[in-house]
């Protein structure tokens, strides 16, 4: 993860706790509640889902040793089509009308809420920022890889006017440079990340404020499964992009990490947490709504479209109807999910 990323992603994690910590403008809904019980859901929401995510996104790094989940074979590509539909799913079924639930709740004023469509709204506008953030970061690490293997071409014309034997290194530093395939990937792993973190946050926050043993305990499960789903995809998307041990490794943790945190934070404000109230309901929102159109602007463009045409899918029939029915698959079983969570 670049470090424009992490400040940005560390402003929004500190930001959600003191924006939701609102006066009530609306009854909450009656519902059990047993600070003790739920406490103990909790726990065992923190530990399942921490590590269904850490077991899900490293999968696909076992390409090395397991060869047939390697990303030229293509087993890989049918889970990555899978990982894809649950990333879809997400985005249309589980966050996008959450999204519409805060932004049109009856709690919120009728101006201006009620009398324009902001979630559809804010969902395009990330959409279209996605795809301009995707354009200008490809551009340029392109350009700058350009210029990096300008260089390196010049140093080489140095090399051998000066008659130095050193061209295996020089030509080693060449080869090692990125393609554009690869910049490509690298851009896209970023942006999937940054967009599924954001929706984890506000997903652990929700069940960690919660004191309903009711309505935590079948959200355990479900975002125990979702949770694991999800890191495939993003860990398939690593995979690809290649990147060295040391960022595989902190992309990974901070994705196993942020539903678990985002609970923590949930504990830490139990108390003053109202669901219902106005700055909650917009800022919960607000940020569903954008995360809802990065992760479908994702899984459509840069997951789904770039696999399901490329020539290594559209030569081999068997393998583009297994990877139709892998994505079907994918998307049907997070929709399922959608009626306990």
């Amino acid at each position: 993860m670049s470090p424009h990323q992490f400040v940005l992603f560390s402003l929004v994690l500190f930001m959600i706790p003191n924006l939701i910590l609102a006066e009530c403008t609306c009854d909450s809904e009656a519902e059990e509640r047993d600070k003790n019980l739920a406490l103990k859901y909790k726990i065992v929401a923190i530990v399942s889902i921490l590590v269904a995510s850490a077991i899900g996104v490293c999968i696909p790094f076992l390409g090395k040793i397991i060869p047939a989940l390697s990303p030229e074979k293509n087993l890989f590509f049918l889970v990555k089509a899978f990982a894809a539909g649950v990333i879809l799913a997400t985005g249309f079924i589980h966050v996008l009308p959450d999204a519409f639930e805060n932004l049109t709740s009856p709690c919120l004023k009728e101006n201006p809420w009620g009398k324009f469509p902001f979630t559809g709204f804010i969902a395009m506008v990330a959409a279209i920022g996605t795809l301009m953030i995707d354009s200008y970061a490809t551009s340029f690490y392109s350009k700058s890889h350009m210029s990096n293997k300008a260089q390196n071409t010049v140093a080489v014309a140095d090399v051998e006017d000066s008659g130095t034997h050193v061209h295996g290194h020089v030509h080693g530093g060449l080869a090692s440079e990125p393609s554009q395939q690869l910049i490509r990937q690298r851009v896209v792993s970023q942006v999937l990340e940054l967009g599924i973190v954001v929706h984890s946050v506000i997903i652990g926050i929700s069940l960690g404020a919660s004191e309903s043993p009711k309505t935590i305990k079948p959200l355990v499960a479900a975002l125990t499964f979702h949770q694991f789903f999800e890191g495939m995809g993003l860990g398939g998307c690593i995979t690809q992009a290649k990147f060295k041990s040391r960022a595989v490794a902190v992309m990974a943790l901070f994705f196993s990490l942020t539903t678990p945190l985002g609970i923590c934070i949930g504990l830490g404000i139990t108390n003053s947490y109202d669901e219902n109230s106005t700055t909650a309901l917009i800022v919960e929102g607000s940020f569903n709504a954008a995360s809802a159109g990065i992760l479908i602007y994702m899984a459509l463009v840069d997951l789904l479209a770039v696999d399901f045409m490329s020539p290594k899918l559209q030569n081999d029939g068997k393998l583009q109807l297994g990877a139709n029915v892998s994505l079907l698959l994918g998307a049907g079983c997070m929709s399922l999910l959608a009626k306990w969570a």
